[in-house]
């Protein structure tokens, strides 16, 4: 259970689970780099895990996010979530990054990457073109969470939009 000073929104249940039976028809996570960006309480990141990803890097900022992101890899044994802390945005201007362990990377490519900012994030519409071309493996995925005042339909990589209740996912993809 996230503690209650936590300051992340994390995705719904049911947006979660409708999110993650969408995946199961688009992508493998059995194998998958995976990237999970505003990670939060680490949820997503976490249910990649649990669905056979080979690595999870999760990138927060927070420091009450990150803590409880260690304990609960600490408490079921988890040793392929790797988090990142730190800014989201500069992690994806750099890509370039320190680790928990130290570890740093250049040119980091991902399967499957999921992103849920603060729905007021000023600069969440630039995320897409961020993201899409220079982090994502050919046949990937990337899925933006945000709320109905952004409309992604023109961007040349995207391809659809899921809605449940107030949840939006923009899903969005590399090509082959």
């Amino acid at each position: 259970m996230p503690p209650k000073n936590i300051t992340a929104r994390p995705t719904t249940d049911f947006a979660k689970e409708s999110l993650f039976n969408l995946l199961t028809n688009r992508i493998e996570l059995e194998g998958a780099d995976v990237l999970d960006l505003f990670a939060g309480t680490g949820g997503i990141g976490l249910e990649c895990v649990s669905r056979g990803a080979r690595e999870v890097t999760a990138v927060e900022l927070a420091h009450v996010q990150q803590n409880f992101i260690i304990s609960t890899c600490k408490q079921l044994g988890i040793n392929n979530l790797r988090l990142i802390r730190g800014d989201v945005f500069k992690f994806l201007r750099n890509n370039y990054v320190n680790g928990v362990e130290g570890a740093t990377w250049r040119g980091a490519k991902y399967d499957f990457i999921f992103a849920d900012p603060p729905y007021a994030l000023e600069e969440l519409p630039t995320l897409p073109s961020l993201i899409v071309p220079d982090l994502l493996k050919p046949g990937g995925l990337f899925v933006l969470e945000h709320g109905d005042q952004y409309d992604f339909s023109g961007h040349p990589h995207f391809l659809d939009l899921r809605t449940y209740g107030s949840v939006h996912f923009s899903f969005f993809d590399k090509g082959k």
